[in-house]
């Protein structure tokens, strides 16, 4: 450290301020890096995952960080800019390779004992590029594969979850004992097909949370995608990596799938419009499954036209064409989110109705949320034990902890137990049919904004139980969900959620662009 070289005239104590930060910085000594930082809701730090605002936020984001890169210090470059401020840019070398650059705002001010210490009140850092960030991709072309030449998608780039057949290339699933074992596939699964046929190219395959079995885009082993429009935040899962990789501008379609909310979960933490379609209208074959009554295919994107195109070059001109029933609200539903989602909410729709779009809105009463819950995690954890339990039993260390966990549940439903519940399945669907009906059911795509990395496992089991019992409506009565980027919490996104009737999938989109 002490060989770097220094250009420009340095205040005193500021260089040794520095070089104390630096020292912390490598023993991830966060008591000393929590002191160097000042105090206060107006401290930042930023880097390409975002900013992150106030010392409390900086702080909570090292401790979930685990530790910095080891690197070391190369020029270093100063400019003193009075009133006791002071501009750092420092060269940084990262032992893996490369180089990078942190520039830090110093502050000197005065003690409670007379001294003066100089602080950081603002600082960026920089990076080398890695060729493929590993927490969103498993594998990038460029592309991987060419679409048609002509079509309504020429010119977008797709990202693959890792369930979908890419030929060529073998399934992950997030997992990667599981990878290691999977043949390499002869050809495309079909929602892979359309998108090429139409034009896009795939940009490569995306990483998925363990056997698309969460919402929450952790993975024990490849680690967390960063989520785009929330520093510090996880990005929602099981479709993490395409979310973030459409949210953070590198492909603008990111091909998914949804069980329990994978489309519309993300898409909602990380801003994005996301589709989830009516159960069985795209074809799943050549794609690794989870629970088969629920698994749908769908789309994320970063704005309504590039959805539309994508979910028509899918769908074709199935469907129906239009809706006119009007809206619903199910207050036990709205009642699942934060209060500040439910605020929130709740502004939105009285905005919808002051511009005249939600004129007939009416309330519905649903059967029991948490009998509803309780009958989709039965059967979903049944399916997904008979999709995969032969080859846990095979592999008992594959999966991280809370993944084999559900998987250990489903392998507890005896026949009697999953008969019962698809009873009970069909008849909750055929209930809410005739609850519903026509009429397009709103609520929140998420009950809140995406929770901090930092955040416990018991917190994100909370996030998840809340989440399913949001989500599961649509999935046990098959029908379409659209996620519109309509509500906010503090800046943080939050998804509008329209569940439509059957076979409306396009049409749905037509109606949350003209709410958006």
């Amino acid at each position: 450290m002490t060989d770097s070289r220094v250009e420009g005239a340095a205040p005193d104590g500021l260089l040794d301020a520095f070089w104390e930060y630096e020292r912390a910085l490598m023993a991830n000594d966060l008591a000393a890096l929590d002191r160097l930082f000042a105090p206060g809701d107006g401290t930042l730090r930023g880097d390409a995952g975002g900013v992150l605002v106030g010392h409390d936020a900086i702080s909570a984001f090292r401790q979930g960080r685990g530790g910095a890169p080891a690197r070391s210090i190369g020029d270093i470059h100063v400019r003193d800019l009075g009133n006791d401020r002071a501009l750092v840019v420092a060269v940084t070398l990262p032992a893996t390779g490369g180089r990078g650059q942190q520039t830090q705002l110093w502050h000197r001010s005065s003690t409670n004992d007379g001294d003066a210490d100089w602080l950081v009140e603002a600082a960026h850092v920089s990076v080398p590029t890695p060729a493929i960030a590993a927490s969103v991709w498993r594998v990038v072309g460029s592309p991987l594969v060419t679409g048609a030449a002509e079509g309504p998608l020429v010119g977008e780039t797709v990202a693959v979850k890792d369930l979908f057949d890419v030929a060529g290339f073998a399934v992950g699933a997030g997992v990667p004992a599981y990878l290691a074992e999977a043949p390499r596939t002869v050809a495309h699964a079909s929602a892979v097909t359309a998108l090429l046929a139409a034009g896009a190219t795939v940009q490569g395959i995306a990483q998925t949370d363990e056997f698309a079995y969460s919402v929450a885009g952790q993975n024990s082993h490849y680690g967390t995608p960063p989520n785009a429009a929330v520093a510090g935040a996880i990005p929602g899962g099981s479709s993490s990596g395409p979310a973030t990789a459409v949210a953070s501008g590198q492909v603008s379609i990111g091909l998914g799938t949804d069980t329990g909310g994978s489309i519309r979960v993300p898409a909602s933490y990380q801003g994005l419009w996301g589709l989830r379609t009516t159960h069985d209208a795209v074809a799943r074959d050549g794609l690794l499954g989870l629970a088969p009554s629920f698994d749908t295919v769908g789309w994320m994107t970063r704005d309504a036209a590039t959805l539309r195109a994508a979910a028509s070059a899918s769908l074709g001109g199935a469907g129906r064409a239009d809706i006119s029933a009007g809206f619903a609200v199910a207050p036990a539903l709205v009642a699942l989110a934060t209060p500040e989602v439910q605020d929130a909410f709740a502004a939105t729709l009285a905005r919808l109705a002051e511009a005249g779009l939600t004129d007939d809105l009416v309330e519905v009463t649903l059967p029991d949320v948490d009998d509803l819950h309780e009958i989709f995690r039965t059967v979903q954890s049944a399916e997904a034990w008979a999709t995969h339990g032969e080859w846990i039993i095979a592999h008992p260390d594959a999966l991280g902890e809370e993944i084999a966990a559900r998987f250990a549940f489903g392998a507890t439903i005896d026949a009697e137990t999953e008969s019962f519940a698809r009873q009970a399945l069909e008849l909750a669907r055929e209930r809410i049919e005739s609850i519903v009906s026509d009429w397009v059911l709103l609520l929140p795509s998420a009950p809140s904004v995406a929770p901090s990395t930092t955040a416990d496992a018991g917190t994100i089991e909370q996030v998840r139980q809340s989440t399913l019992r949001l989500t599961c409506v649509a999935g046990i009565a098959g029908r379409p969900a659209l996620s519109v980027p309509l509500l906010a919490v503090e800046g943080a996104p939050v998804g509008l959620s329209l569940v439509g009737p059957t076979n409306t999938d396009l049409a749905l989109i037509a109606l949350g662009e003209s709410l958006a």
